[in-house]
C-alpha cells in the first residue's frame, strides 16, 4: 500500500475504521521519523478497501456527468536521448541527463549526488545492483567500499577486472532517509521505477552478453517478480533480450562467511563464465567444495 512514496511494511492494524485524514497524517510522521516500511495485517486490508470504496462512491460518474467533456494536456516525459559516437560517449551522455531527470527530482527521496556508472561501456558483462550507498555516495562509483571489494576478489577469480566489466545499478542515486549519515536503505519500487529508462538504455547501448543482477531487490525488479532470490538463481533468465544471472549481493557474504553461501555466488559466477565462453580451469571448478 503504497502513500507519497511510503511503501508500507510495518504492523498497522486497526479495530474500526479510521478516518482517512488520520491515518493519512499518521502515515506521514512516520515518513518524518524516518520508517520507510509498515505491514499491514488483514484488519488493516480491510480497514483500507472501506476507505477506498467510500472515496470511489463519493467521486462522480464520468459515464452519467452533464458537464461538458474537458480535454486534458499531459506534459510529455522529458526525452531520454544518448548522444554521441562511441558507447562511452553515450554512456557519458546518458549520465549528464540523469543529474535533472524530473521522474527521480520530482519524488523528493532520493539524495542529490548522481552514481552512475563504472567500467567499461563496451563489455560482455554486465552487473547490476540496486541502488547505491554511502560508499558508493562518497567515491560517486557504483559498487565499491567492503561490498566492493568483496566484488573485485569474485571477479579476480573469475579471471576479470572492474575495467573490464560494466558496474551500475537501478537507481543513481542514494535513497535518503531523515537524519542520514552512513546508514542505507533499499529504494522502493517507485524510486526503481523512475530510474529504470536509464538501465535500459544502458544495456541497449552496452549490448553485454550477460547480466547478473546483484541482490533480490535488483533481480525481482528486473525480472518483475516477487520471488525470494533462492528461487531465482540456479537457471538462466531474460532481461531485453539479454541472459541474465541472479546471485547474492557481495554485501551479504560479508555477513555469511560459511562456504556454502560463497560456493553458491560461485557457481553463479561459474554459469556466467560458461555463458561467455571464457576459460574455467579445475582450480576454479574447485572453488569452495
Amino acid at each position: 500500500f503504497p502513500t507519497d512514496g511510503l511503501e508500507i511494511t510495518r504492523t498497522l492494524w486497526f479495530s474500526q475504521p479510521v478516518p482517512a485524514p488520520t491515518l493519512t497524517e499518521y502515515l506521514q510522521q512516520l515518513q518524518q521519523q524516518g520508517v520507510t516500511h509498515v505491514e499491514i495485517d488483514d484488519s488493516a486490508r480491510q480497514v483500507l478497501r472501506e476507505l477506498y470504496t467510500r472515496g470511489s462512491a463519493k467521486r462522480p460518474n464520468p459515464t452519467k456527468s452533464t458537464s461538458p467533456a474537458k480535454t486534458v494536456t499531459n506534459t510529455p516525459p522529458a526525452a531520454l536521448t544518448a548522444t554521441g559516437n562511441t558507447p562511452a560517449d553515450k554512456i557519458a551522455s546518458l549520465a549528464q541527463t540523469a543529474k535533472d531527470w524530473p521522474a527521480t527530482k520530482a519524488l523528493g527521496t532520493l539524495r542529490d549526488t548522481l552514481v552512475f556508472s563504472t567500467g567499461n561501456a563496451e563489455a560482455d558483462l554486465m552487473i547490476i545492483g540496486e541502488a547505491p550507498g554511502y560508499h558508493e555516495e562518497q567515491k560517486q562509483e557504483p559498487l565499491v567500499g567492503p561490498a566492493g571489494a568483496k566484488l573485485d576478489q569474485i571477479l579476480k577469480a573469475m579471471g576479470l577486472s572492474r575495467q573490464q566489466v560494466y558496474l551500475t545499478n537501478i537507481c543513481k542515486n542514494r535513497p535518503a532517509t531523515k537524519n542520514q549519515t552512513m546508514n542505507n536503505r533499499k529504494p522502493s519500487p517507485v524510486e526503481m521505477e523512475s530510474s529504470l529508462p536509464f538501465l535500459k538504455a544502458e544495456i541497449d547501448i552496452v549490448k553485454p552478453k550477460a547480466i547478473i543482477a546483484l541482490g533480490a531487490t535488483a533481480a525481482q525488479t528486473l525480472l518483475n517478480s516477487d520471488q525470494k532470490i533462492d528461487l531465482l538463481r540456479n537457471s538462466w533468465h531474460q532481461f531485453q533480450g539479454i541472459p541474465l544471472r541472479v546471485s547474492y549481493h557481495p554485501s551479504y557474504l560479508l555477513l555469511e562467511e560459511g562456504l556454502t553461501d560463497k560456493r553458491k555466488v560461485w557457481e553463479d559466477m561459474l554459469a556466467a563464465m560458461e555463458q561467455l565462453k571464457l576459460p574455467i580451469s579445475d582450480k576454479q571448478r574447485s572453488f569452495f567444495t
